[in-house]
């Protein structure tokens, strides 16, 4: 889950707002349909046929024919794009204010997507059904399977136009919703023998086996989560975050916020004051890397920059909401290696 900017936020808008986010399926498919205008198109072996996936929610949609028209979360679409899937609909954070591309928008040309909604609890419906999806594909980040990014305002709305599927990242280790993903894509029409796609897994594989023997040599470094706003500094526990529940199997030595201290935040994170930022010692400091927060770079507390782990340089990118291929998994799991195998005792 993220972290949100004010308390008044509800959980959800907590999770968007910013902040440390740190979830036996059945898959029938038989590949993806050649592209149709605005729709999604398969670099595999394109195929037709009836469709069938069960999500994480334990909903079965089934189709006709593989979904040509698909309209994802951005983060999601960034998914399937590494596997050969292209969704031209998407909603979620998908462009900076300058017209680049947001980090969750992965390898996509945005420039050539259809954005229903930028931001949190945008979404336009109206051109949502002028669009004729097919599935809405999202994740979801709490046990009642909320869709994540789909506005409660309009949710009736726009589970009327298509049916939806979700992929859970609560509260489960990165390789779990990483294989579901793949079973996902797979069902659309990407092959999962393909070179590209082994040598991605075998490389997450190898990082992971990287991390667990670096966590283990060095036990001693403490490693704080965090993220930034204006007036919060925002200190993450590792249970529910697919990728902090993972890294602390493998033995990464998180500081951990009193579950008291979370309460009031779904025991997700702590908020901290700048003036209270270093109540955890920490030798590594991993600082959210979405657009909706403010960057490492670009703090001036001073408080901030008396932090032993700033002083030494020990800051390092994390992705609350980690696009879910093994190609860009990969890289958040070797940085962490690569921070602990090199980091100095500061804290």
């Amino acid at each position: 889950m993220s972290n949100a900017r004010t308390a008044r936020y509800s959980r959800r808008g907590l999770l968007a707002a910013g902040g440390a986010l740190g979830l036996g399926a059945l898959v029938t498919a038989c590949g993806s349909e050649d592209s149709k205008d605005g729709g999604s198109d398969s670099k595999g072996a394109a195929k037709s046929g009836p469709w069938s996936f069960k999500d994480d929610r334990g909903k079965a949609v089934s189709l006709d024919q593989v979904p040509a028209k698909i309209v994802a979360f951005t983060g999601v679409a960034a998914a399937l794009y590494d596997y050969g899937i292209e969704v031209k609909g998407v909603f979620g954070p998908t462009k900076t204010k300058d017209g680049k591309a947001d980090v969750q928008a992965g390898d996509m040309d945005v420039s050539k997507l259809t954005v229903f909604g930028n931001s949190f609890d945008q979404f336009n419906v109206e051109q949502y059904a002028a669009f004729q999806p097919e599935v809405l594909i999202t994740t979801t980040f709490d046990a009642a399977g909320t869709l994540w990014y789909v506005p409660e305002a309009s949710k009736d709305k726009i589970a009327k136009l298509a049916p939806s599927v979700a992929v859970s990242v609560f509260d489960r280790q990165m390789p779990k919703p990483l294989q579901r993903m793949a079973e996902l894509a797979q069902s659309l029409g990407a092959d999962l023998k393909d070179t590209k796609v082994v040598e991605a897994k075998k490389r997450f594989e190898a990082a992971s086996e990287r991390l667990r023997k670096a966590a283990k040599s060095r036990p001693e470094i403490k490693v704080l989560a965090g993220s930034a706003s204006d007036a919060i500094f925002y200190a993450s526990g590792s249970n529910f975050s697919i990728d902090l529940e993972y890294f602390k199997a493998l033995g990464v030595n998180f500081v951990e916020p009193p579950k008291k201290a979370m309460e009031a935040n779904g025991g997700w994170f702590e908020n901290l004051s700048w003036e209270n930022v270093d109540k955890y010692p920490a030798d590594i400091i991993m600082m959210d890397d979405r657009a909706s927060t403010i960057q490492p770079a670009d703090i001036t507390e001073a408080t901030w920059k008396k932090l032993p782990a700033v002083k030494a340089g020990q800051v390092i990118s994390r992705s609350p909401e980690p696009i879910l291929s093994y190609d860009k998994c990969t890289p958040l799991v070797e940085n962490l290696a690569k921070a602990i195998e090199s980091a100095k005792k500061v804290a």
